[in-house]
């Protein structure tokens, strides 16, 4: 009688490893929350997009690297660890601040968690939630909520304000007929001039009304025709610098609405600097990007960074409403208007101020993220002429 065969559970079966850990793999790429592998030893075994995004580094150059050398001012990250590799048991740190290799300093929540994996004796898998991140979520969300608000505002006073101003200008028009005295018809044309003004402020307010002509293009179509207009009408002592990533992949998008909206984020930063300084134009790739509640598999990034004075405190919540200017003679139009023609891109413009270094983050979404992969190349750096 022949012995019974063993059966085998499926999950187990040798046909079936592969796809597993293929699945399992895909996961994890996938995640947004940073995971890292350490071994015994605290050397980094592996880390997903997310945690090179987070860590700002590539896995490739910091695989095999003590985690201490990579952060050698997180202490307390590496007493953590030390304790869950003696203790073998998880452990979970609040509010923790790291300083990155490339000196930012972020706070993150950990969880060191031991796992028993043959290529990672003794290893430990640590995940990273970036807090940070998450507030920056909470203000992209108040603020694409505030400006279409805003939006709306001034596109119900501009409906209330062109009626009365149509009937105006068409009275005065009327009127101006009757009159024999020239004098009297001076009066008439100023009427209608003023008219005419307001009526043109009504439509800066409501920004370009035509859909965006969205094609394939390189985003830095647009920040070099924006660098050659600027360098063409700056004063002599604006420097304007560039700092590309060449690897970004191509977008859809209408050029001419993002021209429009860039130029305006740069003359803002010409303003800023009153005649002399430095302005830098970065562009950059984030994988697995969230602009409000919208998750993006790629959002290419253009910092527009000026060294002047910085926003007054008051005006920072403000700065994208229709009409808010911190200069005399500004009439507040330029940043409500690129901001609208980045949302019409489903994308979404940011601030960071402080004296001596403004930036403002152009955010667009890559075709919805999905269709393109971008494979990490070295950024290149040059200075404008």
């Amino acid at each position: 009688m022949s012995a019974k065969r063993k059966s085998t559970p499926a999950a187990r079966r040798p046909g079936n490893i592969t796809p597993l850990r293929r699945a399992g793999h895909l996961i994890v790429e996938n995640l947004t929350t940073a995971v890292l592998v350490l071994d015994g030893a605290l050397r980094i075994h592996s880390l997903n997009p997310a945690a090179e995004a987070l860590l700002d580094v590539s896995a490739n150059q910091v695989r095999g690297m003590d985690i201490r050398k990579l952060l050698p001012e997180a202490t307390v990250f590496a007493a953590a660890l030390s304790r869950v590799v003696a203790s073998g048991y998880p452990l979970t740190e609040r509010d923790m601040q790291l300083v990155l290799p490339s000196a930012a300093a972020i706070t993150v929540d950990c969880v060191m968690t031991p796992v028993n994996d043959p290529a990672a004796p003794g290893g430990i898998l640590v995940e990273l939630l970036d807090l940070d991140r998450h507030k920056q979520i909470s203000r992209e969300e108040q603020l694409m909520s505030q400006n279409e608000s805003a939006r709306a505002l001034v596109r119900g006073l501009a409906h209330e304000i062109r009626n009365p101003l149509g009937g105006l200008r068409g009275a005065a028009q009327l009127l101006d007929r009757e009159l024999e005295s020239d004098e009297l018809k001076e009066y008439t044309r100023i009427i209608v001039h003023e008219a005419d003004r307001l009526q043109a402020l009504v439509d800066r307010l409501l920004g370009p009304r035509t859909r965006p002509r969205k094609r394939a293009m390189n985003i830095h179509e647009v920040t070099e025709h924006v660098r050659a207009l600027i360098e063409a009408e700056a004063p002599p002592g604006v420097v304007v610098d560039r700092d590309y990533d060449p690897s970004i992949p191509e977008l859809e998008a209408d050029p001419e609405l993002l021209i429009q909206a860039t130029l305006n984020v740069v003359k803002n930063a010409v303003q800023a600097i009153n005649g002399a300084g430095r302005i830098l134009i970065k562009s950059r790739i984030h994988r697995q990007y969230t602009i409000g509640q919208r998750r993006y598999r790629l959002v290419v990034r253009i910092d527009v960074s000026d060294n002047g004075p910085g926003i007054p405190d008051d005006l920072k919540a403000l700065i994208f409403y229709p009409m808010v200017t911190g200069r005399s003679d500004g009439t507040g139009l330029g940043l409500s208007i690129a901001q609208s023609l980045v949302n019409q891109h489903g994308g979404l413009i940011e601030c960071h101020s402080q004296p001596g270094n403004t930036t403002f983050s152009i955010l667009l979404p890559v075709s919805n993220g999905a269709e393109n992969d971008h494979q990490a190349q070295k950024p290149v750096t040059e200075r404008g002429t």
